[in-house]
């Protein structure tokens, strides 16, 4: 099979969160672990980090890997999803995995994916695995895809284990109190191995320190221990600030492990794009107008985004919006500012919401704006309209983003 072919039968031959919703999600990690076996355990030869999260897992995942890579090691970066291209999940100081990687692997393992239905996901898990075990990695910064404790990369013991925040989303597996959410993430705290937490509320830090204790971990809040006044990074947008906070404190954690000096730390932050590829966070499209995009897409991160946007100064402001089915609009519509003008389109996913239908809900909360056809169609529209003076705001959802860039 072509590189086309192989992402094209990963894709549809086989159930994928992203894509799907809840036919693929599995609650238990058999399938990984009877992979991790088939590879001769790729994962137990590889240092890693882990980081979990319901928002910033992207951002301070590549943070870490950029701090890494200006102190001269070999990164692996394992993160999800991808935006326009398969490869952007697995990368190796900032460059993705070779396409004849990805179709080898398929290949030499097609058999045992079908006989065991293998996910997506574990597919894609299994694979970076083993890429970073071939390629002799020195360390390997790996993202959670959902949850925790089931989550197919929750196989590895780390070196550090980070929980950047806890905030409602996919209640439909994780559950609905944010007590409940943050038992799943803990569950990829391990014995014995520090563990990070970015941000904590009254209701989630006894269960961290809860579980912690069951594990003898020692736990580190970073929010306590360290401030981000003064330090900078080329991601911006001020939520990164709470970011920057987390992964000085585990790079504190791994000095032990690697030879980080202060200056690889700040380089490492004020270069993450350009070492990691990273896109999508609060990335300027251009100005004159001015366009943003964003892909904060549940209740934690679109309110703080739109906090954000308030700091901005345009005279019209204009949302391109869309969303998957499954989300909470009672959550995110009254974060959205009532002054802009919208243009509602569902992204070109199966699980993308009908255009139609989010404008109505939307109008519930006085939020006016027009339906387009699709995403394209609404970024046209809005800029066809916006004055240099004015600016676009895109997000809603990573599919979104994707479309436009």
């Amino acid at each position: 099979m072509t590189y086309q072919e192989t992402v094209l039968w990963m894709f549809e031959q086989l159930p994928m969160y992203q894509q799907q919703g809840a036919i693929a999600y599995k609650a238990d990690l058999s399938n990984i672990e009877k992979l991790a076996a088939h590879l001769n355990h790729p994962e137990k030869q590889i240092k890693t980090l882990h980081i979990a999260g319901t928002n910033g897992k992207g951002s301070t995942s590549s943070m870490l890997a950029s701090i890494l890579q200006e102190a001269g090691y070999k990164v692996g970066l394992y993160t999800s999803p991808h935006l326009k291209d398969f490869r952007e999940r697995i990368k190796i100081n900032g460059e993705e995995i070779t396409e004849k990687f990805v179709v080898d692997f398929i290949e030499a393992n097609k058999v045992f994916f079908e006989r065991e239905s293998l996910s997506f996901f574990e597919m894609t898990v299994g694979m970076a695995f083993q890429y970073f075990k071939e390629e002799e990695v020195d360390v390997a910064v790996i993202e959670v895809g959902m949850g925790g404790r089931l989550d197919a990369t929750n196989i590895i013991t780390p070196l550090v284990s980070v929980i950047t925040n806890i905030g409602k989303d996919h209640v439909a597996f994780l559950g609905n109190t944010l007590a409940a959410i943050a038992g799943e993430k803990a569950g990829i705290i391990k014995p014995h191995i520090p563990v990070v937490i970015g941000e904590y509320t009254a209701e989630t830090k006894p269960v961290f320190i809860a579980k912690a204790k069951e594990m003898e971990s020692p736990i580190y809040f970073a929010s306590e221990t360290f401030a981000s006044n003064g330090w900078t990074s080329d991601l911006k947008g001020i939520y990164q600030q709470k970011n920057i906070r987390t992964v000085r404190q585990v790079i504190a954690l791994v000095r032990k492990d690697f030879s980080i000096t202060a200056e690889d730390e700040v380089n490492g932050l004020n270069n993450v794009v350009a070492n990691t590829k990273l896109q999508g966070r609060w990335q300027v499209l251009q100005e004159n107008p001015k366009v943003i995009a964003d892909t904060a897409h549940n209740e934690h991160g679109l309110s703080i985004v739109m906090e954000q946007l308030k700091t901005e100064r345009y005279k019209q402001l204009y949302l391109v919006f869309g969303v998957v089915n499954d989300k909470d609009l009672q959550s995110i519509l009254p974060f959205l500012p009532k002054e802009a003008k919208y243009f509602f389109a569902k992204p070109t996913i199966f699980r993308g919401l009908d255009g139609n239908i989010l404008a109505e809900k939307a109008k519930e909360f006085g939020l006016e704006g027009v339906v387009c056809d699709s995403i394209p169609e609404a970024y046209a529209q809005a800029k066809a309209l916006a004055g240099v003076e004015d600016l676009i705001y895109i997000g809603g959802s990573t599919f979104v983003v994707a479309e436009i860039l």
